[in-house]
């Protein structure tokens, strides 16, 4: 099928553009487009700003666990450490609770005795 040679340039005009169009498309909306550019940029930042946190929290960590070490024992520390675990308190302590993930809250009762002994 032959074109007439009247619709010869409309024919290759509207190829040129749906050519143009077709590049446009992917350009913005493909995979390496610039929506995905922006997404995966948002991406990183979140991910830095995690990495940011758990590295704070590994140096307090760090730093939690050097006072705890034999060559440099903190009194204080220790103290601290030992009663949290141990859920002791000195006679002139007020004991305020509060429930975390990694604590289970015993009953006031037996902190109380525990307190007194």
């Amino acid at each position: 099928m032959k074109l007439p040679k009247k619709s010869r340039p409309v024919f290759w005009s509207v190829a040129g553009a749906c050519l143009v169009l077709y590049f446009l498309y992917h350009t913005v909306q493909g995979d390496h487009g610039w929506l995905s550019a922006i997404r995966l940029q948002h991406e990183v930042k979140s991910a830095e700003e995690t990495l940011t946190k758990l590295r704070e929290e590994s140096e307090a960590a760090e730093h939690r666990l050097k006072l705890l070490r034999n060559d440099s024992l903190d009194p204080d520390m220790l103290d601290e450490e030992s009663r949290r675990q141990l859920n002791y308190a000195k006679p002139n302590e007020i004991i305020i609770l509060t429930s975390t993930k990694d604590q289970s809250v015993k009953e006031p009762e037996k902190m109380l005795q525990r307190s007194k002994q």
